[in-house]
């Protein structure tokens, strides 16, 4: 089994983040490969950075369409997932969808941890229809920058933030930022409830999907687009827009 593990930003430092978490959660056989955006911005925080970076990560996509088994989008912000489903033949998993998801089966309620603003995760999780089990929300003092450069002191600033949302009645809590794979296994023990690593929630998640061999949806809202002209765009993204088979 082959997982595409497409981060959304320009920082490869994060990719590498992202990319250890994944292999450290895969199963044996599965072979993990991690790709970095050719344009975009180094670190999404906002709105428009973040449609920037679906364009961008698209064409990274339509590069490994038919030659991988599953796709995990590495971006907290589950940027260009409906998209990206629409395109791709193969099972698409957000990294932040598959956490909060997980967090459900282990808890009632759950709180969701990440790096600045916290009102598009907000938005975000009432799309996934998870409004009602959400408790809370903490944006840190932090940037994921900081976290490759002081993991220690994000790492502080991350167990008080869990603290506060445990006192808010969360019973799980999501690690909501490509930056934090990896961090769930160091601070579980100081943490009185499950944490929830979003790269290896998606990693599992996108393993089953390929066990179960569910056909992709030929009509509805995901079914593939066909004769869809554009200028502009690389050759493999604007050849999916137009329906062309997607070949290894």
């Amino acid at each position: 089994m082959r997982i595409l593990v497409a981060n959304a930003n320009t920082t490869q430092g994060i990719t590498d983040l992202c990319a250890a978490a994944a292999r450290g959660a895969a199963s044996p056989g599965t072979e993990i490969i991690p790709v970095t955006p050719r344009f975009g911005p180094a670190v999404i925080s906002t709105r428009a950075e973040n449609i920037i970076a679906g364009h961008a990560l698209l064409e990274r996509l339509a590069e490994h369409a038919g030659a991988v088994d599953a796709v995990v989008l590495a971006v907290s912000h589950d940027t260009a997932l409906e998209a990206a489903r629409q395109l791709m033949p193969c099972p698409v998993v957000g990294m932040t969808e598959a956490a909060c998801f997980a967090a459900c089966l282990v808890g009632a309620r759950f709180g969701l941890v990440t790096y600045g603003g916290v009102e598009t995760y907000r938005e975000r999780i009432g799309q996934h229809g998870l409004s009602g089990r959400l408790s809370g929300l903490e944006g840190l003092d932090a940037t994921p920058q900081e976290t490759l450069s002081d993991p220690a002191g994000v790492e502080a600033k991350v167990l008080g933030a869990i603290d506060r949302l445990i006192a808010g009645g969360a019973d799980a809590v999501v690690l909501g930022g490509a930056a934090m794979a990896g961090m769930a296994p160091r601070l579980q023990g100081r943490a009185a409830v499950p944490l929830l690593d979003g790269i290896v929630c998606a990693i599992r998640l996108a393993e089953m999907l390929v066990g179960l061999g569910l056909p992709k949806p030929g009509a509805g809202s995901l079914a593939p687009p066909k004769s869809r002209a554009s200028i502009g765009l690389s050759a493999p993204l604007a050849g999916m827009l137009l329906g062309a088979t997607p070949t290894p």
